[in-house]
């Protein structure tokens, strides 16, 4: 395997193991010392993919990883998590057994897995994917999805703010705000009983 910063022949695989449907290695090359990824996964049929406007074009993963990676950038969500999104993606869409397949289907696969994953880059996913108009349908995408957290039905949700919630509140801010005013409080009562 060539090494793809170096281009140098000669790279080492130093961890090795399965991930869905195919193989996921750790590699390092032996000039530079860089260490890569990379997976190897059986040829599928080629899956075809019927844009809105009728026509096919073949079914490209890179494009799809390219597409979460952008719902992601400067969120919470780890390189290793989109491939395995994407991997498991692909693994439902081998398990349809059609030769081709609407965008809107894989779109509504991204949207699922990426309101399970993060909040923001669901939205962020969704008004590209919706082709929102204006800041009104990303309220209105945003208040749907509150409204689901709020009813537990996304679990894995990573939180924007880790803390204790308070008051509906939740985060740090909240935490930081809510013990600074019980500290200033306690030190006013300090302080009055102190003086004469």
């Amino acid at each position: 395997m060539r090494c793809p910063y170096c281009s140098y022949q000669d790279t080492k695989v130093i961890d090795s193991r399965n991930v869905a449907e195919s193989v996921r290695r750790r590699r390092k090359c032996s000039h530079c010392g860089v260490r890569f990824t990379t997976y190897e996964r059986p040829q599928e049929t080629v899956l075809l993919v019927s844009k809105k406007n009728g026509q096919q074009e073949e079914f490209k993963r890179e494009k799809l990883v390219s597409g979460i990676r952008k719902a992601c950038a400067k969120r919470p969500v780890s390189a290793e998590t989109i491939e395995a999104t994407v991997d498991d993606i692909e693994a439902q869409l081998n398990r349809l057994g059609r030769p081709d397949v609407a965008t809107s289907v894989i779109g509504d696969m991204v949207m699922e897995r990426l309101r399970q994953l993060d909040g923001i880059a669901y939205i962020r996913f969704a008004s590209v994917y919706r082709d929102f108009a204006n800041i009104e349908d990303v309220k209105q995408e945003a208040d749907a999805y509150s409204k689901l957290a709020r009813h537990g039905r996304d679990t894995a949700q990573l939180t924007l703010f880790p803390g204790e919630e308070l008051e509906g509140f939740s985060g740090s801010g909240a935490t930081a705000r809510h013990n600074r005013g019980r500290d200033g409080s306690e030190r006013r009562k300090r302080v009055a009983a102190s003086s004469p």
